[in-house]
This record gives structure tokens, sequence and C-alpha cells, in this order.
């Protein structure tokens, strides 16, 4: 991030190091940049060398990290639906068919906040991540509320949904919240006034997967009516629906410079299209049952695919290609992330395990046992150093 003055205003600017990679030649891209960026006179090039080091001893921390269970938490009577991590991982958040989200001490394993208030299951949960200063869950209530992480008051409750709420994001700038729906539709909140912004109305089934791409100025929307909607969350407007897959969505983001939308299906691929105009440039074929979970890595870069074959898949978001294939698990795979180095792969199944990855090559590096039913949920935290598990044995994990 680039701070400048310009008429007594104070601006920012970033500069996106996408291809940044452990043997990057930083003198030559300190180059490339002060040719690129005016910001960057010649006697600011030595403090852009050194962040730049620091961003490279970054990318190569944590890889051969081994996990250990740390804390198991019993945190709920009633069955967990979520867990969530902010982004240091210093806390975290589990909602429950209890009516309840509890937030949690990671270091210590304490109760800091039950969030109390909704009427029927909690079961979308997030952080306001970066910040971390805000959680919103989603509940079958038909409501979602806004929470204080400091003092675990209700700010807002966001009413007009009329089914069970599923899904919810923050948008990046942490100005507003977006739910998916039962009833079909998908609503922007406004989280200082509490007021409905907009809804997103279009799909003719259930909203199950929503999320804004890093500008925060498009919201895209995976639906059991087969197809992607993408919305432009500063009018409401649908810009496309994207029509390709012929079963349920399962999953839909996009990568973080913008240009990629990634959809995964019960028709057991995935696709990827092009942001800037809704035409599908890629279909990911390979797995022998439906795709559970899709992401990409932090850069765009990688894509990882998780099915309930019981094997997840790296391909390469460039070539389209396959280049790695997770053979492991005895049993389907509903949950798949990226360390944010790009270089570890983590996935929860139902044969009661997580296992860490290598992103590369495929193999796999550790398992972590312990839980006594399937895992439905699994993250890093923003450091990779941390990991958290979600079971149905009702215990959430924590490895370190």
């Amino acid at each position: 991030m680039l701070e400048y003055e310009r008429r007594g205003e104070l601006k920012t600017r970033s500069i996106d190091l996408l291809d940044l990679e452990p043997s990057t030649d930083v003198n030559a891209l300190v180059e490339e940049i002060h040719k690129a960026e005016p910001l960057i006179t010649a006697s600011r090039t030595e403090q852009v060398k050194l962040l730049i080091q620091r961003l490279q001893e970054k990318l190569g921390q944590h890889g051969n990290h081994k996990f250990y269970l740390f804390k198991v938490l019993r945190a709920h009577i009633l069955p967990l639906t979520n867990v969530a991590l902010n982004k240091s991982g210093s806390c975290f958040i589990t909602g429950s068919y209890d009516r309840t989200c509890k937030l949690w001490d990671t270091a210590s394993g304490e109760e800091l906040h039950t969030l109390e208030g909704h009427r029927n299951v909690v079961y979308a949960i997030a952080f306001n991540n970066p910040y971390g200063d805000k959680i919103a869950t989603g509940s079958f209530d038909k409501t979602c509320k806004l929470w204080s992480v400091e003092t675990g008051k209700c700010y807002h409750t966001f009413r007009g949904h009329t089914a069970e709420i599923v899904c919810l994001s923050f948008n990046p700038q942490s100005t507003l919240v977006a739910t998916g729906s039962m009833d079909t539709t998908a609503k922007l909140w406004n989280i200082k006034n509490g007021e409905e912004v907009f809804t997103l109305t279009g799909h003719s089934a259930e909203i199950i997967s929503l999320s804004f791409n890093t500008s925060g100025d498009r919201i895209v929307t995976g639906s059991f009516d087969h197809t992607v909607a993408v919305w432009d969350a500063d009018t409401g407007r649908k810009v496309y629906t994207l029509i390709g897959h012929c079963a349920e969505i399962s999953s839909a983001l996009f990568s973080w410079d913008c240009s990629l939308i990634l959809t995964g299906s019960m028709d057991k691929t995935c696709m990827l299209w092009d942001a800037t105009n809704g035409k599908c440039v890629a279909t990911l074929t390979g797995h022998d049952d439906e795709i559970l979970d899709s992401c990409f890595d932090y850069a765009g870069k990688l894509i990882a695919t998780a099915s309930a074959d019981g094997t997840a898949r790296v391909f390469s978001a460039a070539t389209r290609k396959c280049i790695a294939k997770l053979e492991g698990h005895e049993g389907e795979i509903s949950k798949v992330s990226f360390n944010p180095q790009g270089n570890r792969l983590l996935t929860g199944s139902s044969d009661k395990t997580a296992r860490i990855w290598d992103a590369q090559t495929g193999q796999c590096l550790q398992v972590l046992e312990g839980h006594t039913d399937e895992i439905f949920s699994c993250a890093f935290n923003y450091k990779g150093n941390i990991v958290i598990t979600g079971s149905k044995d009702n215990t959430c994990r924590i490895w370190r």
C-alpha cells in the first residue's frame, strides 16, 4: 500500500504483486515498479526493496509447519453448523442449532461472548475480515443480525427475507452485508444504519452461495436453479446470468483480481467464467461425483476442487489443466482451502479427518485425526499457522 498526500488529503494506492515468488529477483522487480509508479521515487526504492523482501520471506513461511492438536472445544450442546476464524486467528466463531453463535479466544479456548437473540438455527456466520470487529449471523428464523466483537451486543437485526438465510458475506470494505435465502432472493444491507439497500431478484430456486469481488462492486450468487448470477452492488441490477451447469450450484466466487469467476456444481464439474463478459472460458472435469466446494488461491493462480468422490484436484487458472490429484480421503470432501502462501491445501472430509496437502505435488503431508464424526468445516488463519476444524461430533479442534 502506498500512502500519499494530494491537496492536503491522505490517499492510498495499492500495488498487487500477484506474481511474486520466493525465487523472484527483487532488484529487477523494484526497478520495474520504480519505472511504472511515479509515487516511488529513487529515494524510496530501498524502502520498497525491504518491503518486498519481507513479503518474499512470508511466502516461504510455515511451509513445513507440522500441526498439533492444541484444544478440543465442546462448543454447543446441539449440533454445530459452521465455524469461522478472524483474519489473525486470534478468535473464532461457531454457529449452532441451539440458536446461538459463540465467540471464542483461540489461544485460551475460552468463550468470550454468546450471541443470543435468534429464534431458530444459526446457520451462516462471518467476520468482517480483514477488520474483524463485527460478526454477521444468518438464521433459519429468516433474519440476519450484526454484532460487535468487542461487546457481543447486537447492532442491527435485518428483516425482510421470507425463508431461511443460508449464506452471507460482508463486502471487503465492510460497509454492506449480503444475505442469500431459500426464498430465492439475496439482499444487501447497510451496516451503518441497518437498512435494506437492494433485493436481488431473478433466481427461481434457493440461493446457497454468494460472494463479493475484491473491489466490492460485484456480487456473484449461486442457486439450486443451476444458474449463477452476477450483480452490480452499486445498483442492485443483474449484470450477467452464467448458464452452463446442469445441476445445483455448490459454490461461486471471484478471483482476487476480479477477472475470473469459478463455479462448482452437483453436475461433477467446475466452470471458469470471464467476469468482464459472462462467457464460459473453461470447464474443469475429472471428478466422478458432485463438486461440494471449490476455491482460488489468494493470488488467483490456482484452483482447488473438492468432490463427493473423495478426491480433490488442483488446476492451473492460466492453462486450466489439472496439476495435482489429492487422493487419500475415504469419504466425500466437503471443504477445501489454500493457505495464504498458496503452497498448502486443507481438506475436510466425512471420513472424520482433515488433511494438509502440498498444492503443487498433491502429496498428503499430514492427517489431522481425532474427530469422531464427519468434518464439515475447516480453515486456515491468515498466517497459515493455525487450523480450525468443525465436526458433526459437536467439537471444534484448534491445531497449531
